[in-house]
């Protein structure tokens, strides 16, 4: 299983299946030495453009993980970046941009107002709801850190634990499907693109991986043109992080000069 992850007009996108449903994902082929290879070929086969840099992601071997009755489906699933359109500029099929799942973790512009509006009431509601007192207090600090409230700083690397929060209030539509509901009235789900299987926690697990990755390592730059300038690269980095970027790395320079993909001129 794949998350295939690009940077199209300044907003980070994943290639999907099946109209947005599901992840690609296919069979090991035995005719293959790894799995990365096999990943490849079919990665540059669907997309018509070489697969940059990849990543074994993790293992989901979880009982309950595929809706099929009396079927355990155990998936590695990979990361991978690469670019939409290919080398004529071309945009390839099954491409969405990855805040149609995750409305809540675009923070460029502020706090969304889906999170003020909804979520944090909804939640509050969740936590009012707990059994006893040390629930409630353990929800109320769980929900504080997790949207960055009180004195907490907004941390864009908890993707995944966010949205197993919002599985666990019953907030999102696998929850339904899992029998958890939600305990506040109405019973609204969120907004936000639901998937297939577990495919939307493995879409967050890949979230935030290639966020935690892009501060310490210079993957970004399988995601760029063969040139670009240095306020692309910012943008870019900004779309995958979700957060504005007030770095002077990039404040200090020319919006105009160019750069390449090529090491000895970024490095």
């Amino acid at each position: 299983m794949a998350v295939l992850a690009a940077v199209t007009a300044g907003q980070p996108r994943v290639l999907t299946t099946q109209d947005g449903r599901t992840l690609p994902a296919g069979p090991f082929t035995a005719g293959h030495r790894s799995l990365q290879a096999s990943l490849r070929e079919w990665v540059e086969n669907q997309t018509h453009h070489p697969l940059g840099y990849v990543e074994q992601l993790y293992t989901f071997p979880d009982r309950d993980r595929s809706e099929a009755m009396g079927m355990r489906a155990i998936s590695i699933s990979y990361l991978g970046l690469t670019r939409e359109a290919d080398d004529e500029g071309a945009a390839q099929p099954g491409w969405h941009d990855w805040y149609r799942y995750f409305p809540w973790e675009d923070v460029r512009d502020g706090e969304p107002a889906l999170v003020g509006k909804l979520i944090a009431p909804r939640l509050r509601e969740w936590c009012r709801g707990a059994p006893n007192a040390a629930l409630r207090r353990q929800r109320t600090q769980r929900v504080a850190v997790m949207f960055g409230h009180g004195d907490n700083e907004w941390n864009e690397e908890l993707v995944l634990q966010r949205y197993e929060l919002l599985f666990e209030a019953g907030l999102v539509e696998e929850s339904q499907r899992y029998g958890i509901r939600s305990e506040s009235e109405g019973g609204t789900l969120l907004p936000g693109a639901s998937m297939g299987h577990d495919h939307r926690r493995i879409l967050a697990t890949g979230m935030a991986r290639l966020r935690a990755k892009i501060k310490y390592r210079p993957v970004v730059f399988e995601l760029m043109p063969p040139e670009f300038t240095l306020l692309q690269l910012q943008h870019t980095v900004e779309a995958l992080a979700g957060v504005a970027c007030t770095s002077r790395t990039f404040a200090a320079r020319s919006s105009s000069r160019r750069w390449s993909r090529k090491p000895e001129r970024w490095r």
